[in-house]
Order: C-alpha cells, then sequence, then structure tokens
C-alpha cells in the first residue's frame, strides 16, 4: 500500500506529494512545522503540539488558513487513511509558493501538508546503554535573532551542529548559548539530576519549549518527588551530573552517559532516568487523541 501524504486540501500517493520550487518553504525555510507521535491508537498531545504550531506561525506572521480543529482533523483522517495506530507525524505549514524575492505578502496562500510514518533516531542499546554526546563550536541562533522558540523550517544552525557531532563519530550535539551555557541538543532537549533536583536550561537562554520536556518535568515532581529547576548551567555541570538524559518527540527520553568523552557518574543509565523512561512510556499508552472513535 502507498502511503498517503496530505497536501494543501488532498490525499495523494507519496510519490505525488510535490511543491512548487517556488514555495518559500522551500526556498527560503520560511514556515514551522511540528513533528508529532502517536501510540496505539493515540495522538499523545496533539491539541499541545497544534497550540505550540500556532503560536510559532504567529511569532512569523504565517496566517494558518483554518482553525486548529480543523487541522486536528486532517491529522486524524491521514493517519486512517494509512491505517496507522503507531506513528510518526510531520506537520507543515509554508508561506506558500510566491516569487524569487523574500517579500512573504507575495505568498497568497499558505501550503499544508501531513505526513505520517514510522520514525527510529537511535538504535535500541543506546536506550540500554546510553548514549554519548559531544558540545560542538557551533552556537544556538541567539532568541533576538532567530528565536529557538519559533520550530521553524529553518534548520540549518541544528544541521551544522549535527555535521560537527557525525565528525567526531558521535550521535548528537550539545549547543551552547553565546554565552556559554548549555542550551539544548540538535534535536532534544537536555537534563541533568544532581541528588533529587532535575535541571533543565530555561526557555528564554534559546531553547524550544518541547512537549516531552514539560510532560517529562511533570511525571519528575509529581510522581518521583523530584525538585524541577529551570535554570543556566554549564558544562562543568553535566561533566559532573549524576544523571543526564535528552528528551524529544522522536527521541522520547534517552540517557546520556558520556560527554565530551568524560563519563557520567558510573557510565550507566541512572535510576531515575529508568524511572522516567518507564513513566513516559505508561503516559503515552493512557493519554491522547484517539485515532479512532471518540477524542479525549
Amino acid at each position: 500500500m502507498s502511503f498517503k501524504v496530505y497536501l494543501n486540501g488532498k490525499l495523494v500517493d507519496k510519490k505525488d506529494a510535490k511543491i512548487s520550487v517556488f514555495d518559500h518553504g522551500l526556498l527560503y525555510g520560511d514556515g514551522v512545522f511540528e513533528g508529532i507521535r502517536a501510540y496505539s491508537g493515540r495522538v499523545f498531545k496533539l491539541r499541545e503540539h497544534l497550540t505550540r504550531l500556532y503560536d510559532s506561525a504567529r511569532a512569523i506572521r504565517l496566517t494558518i488558513p483554518m482553525k486548529p480543529e480543523e487541522l486536528e482533523k486532517i491529522v486524524i483522517n491521514t493517519l486512517r487513511a494509512n491505517d496507522l495506530k503507531d506513528a510518526y507525524i510531520r506537520l507543515i505549514v509554508t508561506r506558500g509558493i510566491g516569487d524569487l524575492g523574500l517579500d512573504p505578502d507575495k505568498c497568497k496562500s499558505p501550503g499544508i501538508i501531513v505526513i505520517t510514518d514510522k520514525i527510529k533516531l537511535y538504535p535500541e542499546t543506546y536506550y540500554k546503554k546510553g548514549l554519548g554526546v559531544v558540545t560542538v563550536s557551533t552556537r544556538r541562533n541567539i532568541p533576538d535573532a532567530i528565536n529557538p522558540s519559533i520550530k521553524s523550517l529553518n534548520y540549518l544552525n541544528n544541521i551544522l551542529a549535527k555535521i560537527e557531532a557525525k565528525l567526531c563519530k558521535a550521535p548528537e550535539a550539545i549547543l551552547l548559548s553565546k554565552d556559554g551555557y548549555v542550551t539544548e541538543c540538535t534535536g532534544d532537549n537536555i537534563f541533568i539530576i544532581k541528588g533529587r533536583s532535575l535541571i533543565t536550561p530555561p526557555s528564554y537562554i534559546g531553547i524550544l519549549n518541547g512537549i516531552t520536556r514539560k510532560a517529562v518535568m511533570k511525571i519528575a515532581e509529581k510522581n518521583m518527588g523530584l525538585s524541577i529547576k529551570e535554570e543556566v548551567f554549564t558544562q562543568f555541570h553535566m561533566y559532573t551530573a549524576n544523571e543526564c538524559f535528552l528528551t524529544g518527540t522522536a527521541a522520547e527520553i534517552i540517557p546520556v552517559v558520556k560527554i565530551d568523552d568524560r563519563i557520567i557518574a558510573d557510565g550507566k543509565p541512572g535510576k531515575f532516568t529508568a524511572k522516567l523512561i518507564s513513566e513516559f512510556k505508561k503516559l503515552t499508552q493512557s493519554e491522547g487523541v484517539k485515532i479512532m472513535g471518540t477524542c479525549t
């Protein structure tokens, strides 16, 4: 069966899902997107993702030509068309077709794309044994240039960092702020645990306010009694942490056991990280908008 892609009002075969070379999403990275997951017939945190999508669009003065409720139905219908109960969803809104100039007002109609498929970001061994990451020289975009809180189609900053990581034969990179504080990775938020404190960089420093990030913070505080701190920290604090892990929609929760060739604690995924992974999996099986039947 050929996967169907929603493209500007129609469900089309994957091979026929094509956009204009004059679309400003392609020409200039002018647009926004969300990566979303479905588990066991439920779309996890769909409405939170839609809220962030509309916030990102508003920040770049891009008007999405439908209400969130309509876009929610399109996502659900695309999953149904592909008979997917466990899936990765890529929801994209481009500025639309314009000319070769930068002027966004030349783009009369935004493009809307929904792709539903499978994704596996890391091998299973990384979730069991943890992964090693590196700090790279590429600095995170400063918020008053391209604010990382906007989930835009312009991911060159992340890609440059990913290239550096690959050159170091590492699967992921940590980006620092212009002042040398830890921000996030190329596609994931970062957490450290020290004692009974769960620490993550604050959103104002220049990070994407991750949906999984927020879910993990809530689980850690409510179910595990950890103290949640959103505060700046440096590489030193990572190297001397008791535990470290990354979170993201595609990655979920993945332990980090080595940073810049420094072994974190005993070099094994920590007990709090393991508990968070377990609790998060439970949450994904019980919460979300149903693909078939009544929405929850």
